[in-house]
C-alpha cells in the first residue's frame, strides 16, 4: 500500500515536471515569435523615419538656399546705396573744398590790401606825430610854458570846472531827493500823528503828602525823632517837614522808593497809629501793593500795544518806567507812544507792525535799571533784552535809537523817528535854561570851528545854525561840501532832538570911499 502511494505521488512528480518543461517550451517559442514581429516592426520604422527625414533636409537645404539667395539680394541693394550716399557726400566734400579755396584765396587778398593799409595808416601816424611834436615845440615858444606847465595849467583849469559840475549836480540831486523824501516823510509822520493824539503831562521828582492838619507832622516826627528816622532808614526817602501847612514833601532820586514812601506814609496817617513797628509793617505792605501795581501796568502796557512772549521779568521793568520820567516827561508813556508810532509808521510803509511795535515798546527798558546799576539807559536795555532773548532786531533798535551804533534795519530807523517824535511834542519834554544854553554854545562852537567861517549863530531854540562864511576863502562850489561837513560834524558831536538846519550864508561886498 505504502509503495503503491508512493509510486503514485513519484509519477505525479514525473507528470508535473514533465508538464512545467512543456510549459517553459511553448512560451519561449511564443516570445521568440513576438521578438521576431517586433524587429520587423522597428525595422519598417526607421526605414520610414530615415526616408522622412531625407525629404525634411532637401526640403531645408532648398529653403537655405532660398534665404541665402534673399540675403545676397538684400545685400547688394544695401551695399549699392551706400556706394551712392558716399559718392554724394564725395560731392559735397569737393564743393565745400572748393568754396573754402575761394574764401581763402578772398581773404588773402583782403589781408594784403589790410596790411598795405596798415602801412599806409602807421606812415600817416608818424606824420603826425612829428606834426604834433613840431606843434608843441611851436606852442611853448609861443607860451613860454613847458608841456608838463601846460598840463598842470590845464588839469587846475579841468577840476575847477569838474568842482563846479560836482557842486550844481549834488545840489540838483539833493534837492530833488530832499523833495521826494519830505513828501513822504510828511505824509507817514502826520498821518502816525494825526492818529494818535497823547496827553503829555510834566511830571515832578518829588511827591508831596497832604496831612489833615499841622498836628499830624509832629507825630510824623516823633519823640526825638525817631519816626522819622525809621521812615527815611526803611525806605531810603528823604522826609521835608517844613513851614508849608497841612503837607510834607518826599524827596528821592528813585520814584519807586518815593512811591512807596508816599503810600506808607498815607496809609499811616489814615491809621493814626504811627511808631516804629508800625512803620515797619506799613511799608512791607505799601512795597508790595507798589510792585503789584508795578506788575498791572507792565502787563497792562503789553496788552495795550498788542505784543506777546514778552518775559515776565521785562514786563515788570516796564511797569517801573510808570514811576520814571526824563526831562519830565513819563518814561512808561513815553514808551507806549513811540509802540504806537513805531506800529503805524511801520504799517505805512507796508511791514509787519508786530516787531516795530516791540522795539519801540522796549527801547528805554534801560532806565529802569540805571538807578541800580552802572551804564547808559543804552547799555542797560540791550544786557537785559539780550538775557531775556529778545530777538536781534530789538536789540538792534534798542542800541541805535539814539545814535550810539549806526541803525542798520528799517526797524531801527523807525524806532528812531517815533522816539524823536514823541520826545519832541509840545509840552512833553523840558531842559533847564542851563543845558539850554550850553547846547546852543557848542552848537555854535562846533559850526565855528570850520575853516572860512566867519560867525555863525544858533537861532530857533537851537533847531537852525545860521553861518556866515568869507568870500575870499568859501567860494561857491565849497559851500555845498561845507554844509555836508559840518552837519556830519554836529550830528558826531551833540545830542539834540529832532534835526538841525544848517544854513550857510556867503555874501561878497565891495567897499569904497568917494572924496
Amino acid at each position: 500500500m505504502i509503495y503503491t502511494i508512493i509510486g503514485i505521488v513519484a509519477a505525479a512528480v514525473v507528470f508535473g515536471a514533465v508538464g512545467v518543461f512543456i510549459g517553459i517550451t511553448y512560451r519561449k517559442n511564443v516570445a521568440e515569435k513576438q521578438i521576431g514581429s517586433a524587429e520587423q516592426e522597428a525595422n519598417k520604422i526607421v526605414s520610414e523615419a530615415m526616408k522622412t527625414a531625407e525629404a525634411k533636409k532637401k526640403e531645408a537645404i532648398l529653403e537655405g538656399k532660398d534665404e541665402v539667395h534673399r540675403l545676397r539680394n538684400e545685400s547688394e541693394k544695401e551695399l549699392a546705396d551706400r556706394r551712392r550716399e558716399v559718392q554724394r557726400q564725395e560731392r559735397r566734400i569737393q564743393q565745400k573744398e572748393e568754396n573754402l579755396d575761394r574764401k581763402m584765396n578772398n581773404l588773402e587778398r583782403k589781408e594784403d590790401k589790410v596790411n598795405k593799409k596798415l602801412k599806409e595808416a602807421e606812415a600817416k601816424v608818424a606824420e603826425v606825430e612829428q606834426v604834433k611834436k613840431s606843434q608843441f615845440e611851436m606852442l611853448e615858444r609861443i607860451s613860454g610854458y613847458t608841456a608838463e606847465q601846460a598840463k598842470n595849467y590845464l588839469l587846475e583849469q579841468l577840476d575847477q570846472e569838474l568842482s563846479h559840475e560836482k557842486s550844481v549836480k549834488i545840489l540838483e540831486y539833493e534837492e530833488q531827493l530832499k523833495d521826494e523824501s519830505d513828501k513822504l516823510a510828511r505824509k507817514i509822520i502826520s498821518l502816525s500823528i494825526q492818529r494818535l493824539a497823547a496827553e503829555q503831562v510834566s511830571e515832578a521828582t518829588v511827591s508831596v503828602v497832604a496831612l489833615p492838619n499841622d498836628e499830624m507832622k509832629g507825630r510824623i516826627i516823633g519823640r526825638e525823632g525817631r519816626n522819622i528816622r525809621a521812615i527815611e532808614n526803611a525806605t531810603g526817602v528823604d522826609l521835608i517837614i517844613d513851614d508849608t501847612p497841612e503837607a510834607i514833601t518826599l524827596s528821592s532820586f528813585e520814584p519807586v522808593r518815593r512811591e512807596i514812601a508816599r503810600v506808607a506814609l498815607e496809609k499811616l496817617i489814615s491809621d493814626g497809629r504811627i511808631h516804629p513797628a508800625r512803620i515797619e509793617e506799613m511799608i512791607d505792605k505799601a512795597r508790595r501793593e507798589v510792585n503789584s501795581k508795578i506788575k498791572q501796568a507792565g502787563e497792562r502796557a503789553v496788552l495795550d500795544v498788542g505784543v506777546r512772549g514778552i518775559h515776565p521779568e521785562l514786563v515788570k521793568l516796564l511797569g517801573k518806567l510808570r514811576y520814571r520820567t526824563s526831562y519830565g516827561q513819563n518814561v512808561l508813556d513815553h514808551s507806549l507812544e513811540v509802540a504806537y508810532i513805531s506800529g503805524m509808521i511801520a504799517s505805512e510803509l507796508g511791514m509787519d507792525p508786530t516787531v516795530a511795535k516791540r522795539a519801540g515798546l522796549l527801547h528805554d527798558i534801560g532806565k529802569a535799571l540805571d538807578h541800580e546799576m552802572e551804564g547808559s539807559h543804552v547799555e542797560l536795555g540791550v544786557e537785559a533784552a539780550r538775557k531775556y532773548k529778545e530777538s536781534d532786531a530789538v536789540i538792534h533798535a534798542i542800541q541805535a535809537h539814539h545814535g550810539d551804533v549806526e541803525a542798520k534795519t528799517v526797524v531801527a530807523c523807525i524806532v528812531q523817528a517815533a522816539d524823536a517824535i514823541s520826545a519832541a511834542r509840545p509840552g512833553a519834554r523840558r531842559e533847564n535854561l542851563e543845558n539850554y544854553i550850553k547846547r546852543l554854545q557848542k552848537l555854535e562852537e562846533v559850526a565855528s570851528s570850520f575853516k572860512g567861517v566867519e560867525n555863525s549863530y544858533a537861532i530857533q531854540a537851537g533847531r537852525e545854525i545860521r553861518i556866515m562864511v568869507k568870500p575870499e576863502v568859501v567860494n561857491d562850489e565849497r559851500m555845498v561840501p561845507l554844509a555836508r561837513e559840518i552837519c556830519k560834524k554836529i550830528e558826531e558831536d551833540l545830542e539834540y532832538p529832532g534835526q538841525i538846519k544848517v544854513n550857510i550864508i556867503r555874501e561878497a561886498r565891495a567897499v569904497d570911499f568917494a572924496k
